[in-house]
């Protein structure tokens, strides 16, 4: 058995409701525990009683610590101080022999029991972010490594990295670089080093988002989706995080902001049927409760212009800064910039 947790609230229950499927059709035996941060997500999966899938009421999870801080977070910071919480409440509440956590806007393309296996009898595993080449620069902000799929064993390695984390993240969490830190992410900056059983995956096809698809090309086989470096290595694509993807209320989807480059292989094979699944479940849950907003859609997607306004004017400012190299003329083409579609188009 292998055992996930995640956290989302329902502006996200569709996502949460699409890794859960993809798990379910990879892995031969696992079990999702989620918890739920408002009342219509919990009483949807309450209700749906998902075989596999355990919904904990935020009210069951939240003890004084977190309540104590909650009010000095805003909704996402709330969430990633969270984040250690939800792993350490689940192995204690469950007596889970291991808990693996996953971002809920991911899905699972194969079985990641082969990442499991690559860490063999370490108690720690964590994923770097890989940024390409022309994000490394944009990316030191967000640290070395992702809090995406995280896998600690109930012992004392794996617990007293989770303690630690769960501490830090009590004492500091925002959305801000400061002294060092910037959400839960950069406290993970040391961790090879300051905890004992920490692995660090190497697996291309574990951690394949936005900020590093640009190193592979995309191909389906048999139904199956792989992945292929520069120097023609294939692997299995095992998740996608699907980081900072946007529906909207007219219909409209965009991949991700536009300062990534995404070719048109990601989007036909990747985000395009993500998207449609999305917009699947979101149909379904549609007449079962008013409450739920649709993927957490706000409002119709920006004109073209206006996005490429946007477009100009982040470019100008990470090519001042020196996060962009002013000569890589590919990072002036719109086109591979503009990540808006419709899920019904071809």
């Amino acid at each position: 058995m292998t055992n996930f947790c995640t956290l989302f609230d329902s502006n996200y229950l569709t996502r949460g409701l699409a890794l859960n499927e993809s798990l379910s059709g990879v892995c031969p035996s696992y079990h999702l525990y989620v918890i739920t941060f408002d009342d219509i997500s919990y009483d949807y999966l309450k209700k749906a009683a998902l075989p596999g899938l355990t919904p904990i009421a935020l009210k069951d999870f939240e003890d004084e610590r977190l309540l104590a801080i909650k009010p000095t977070r805003s909704t996402g910071e709330y969430c990633w101080t969270c984040t250690p919480s939800v792993i350490l409440y689940c192995i204690r509440k469950f007596n889970l022999p291991s808990c693996t956590y996953v971002d809920a806007d991911m899905l699972f393309y194969h079985d990641p029991q082969v990442l499991f296996d690559e860490m063999g009898d370490r108690s720690i595993l964590i994923t770097d972010h890989r940024f390409s080449p022309e994000y490394e620069k944009a990316g030191k902000v967000n640290g070395t490594y992702c809090v995406q799929f995280m896998y600690f064993k109930n012992n004392g390695e794996g617990l007293t990295a989770l303690e630690w984390w769960r501490d830090r993240c009590i004492e500091w969490c925002y959305a801000r670089l400061e002294d060092g830190k910037f959400g839960d992410q950069l406290y993970l900056e040391d961790w090879p080093t300051r905890f004992k059983g920490v692995h660090v995956l190497k697996h291309p096809g574990g951690g394949v988002a936005p900020w590093n698809l640009q190193q592979y090309r995309f191909a389906e086989k048999n139904g199956a989706l792989f992945i292929t470096d520069h120097d023609d290595n294939r692997y299995p694509l095992v998740f996608f995080h699907f980081h900072s993807l946007k529906f909207y209320t007219d219909g409209m989807v965009s991949c991700s902001g536009t300062m990534y480059d995404i070719g048109g292989e990601a989007k036909r094979l990747v985000y395009l049927p993500y998207a449609r699944k999305i917009m699947q479940l979101s149909a379904a849950l549609s007449n079962e409760d008013a409450r739920i907003v649709k993927n957490g859609a706000r409002g119709p997607a920006p004109g073209k212009w206006k996005v490429f306004q946007e477009f100009s004017k982040e470019l100008a400012v990470m090519v001042i800064t020196g996060k962009f190299s002013p000569f890589r003329l590919k990072n002036y083409n719109f086109s591979r910039h503009y990540h808006f579609f419709h899920p019904d188009q071809n």
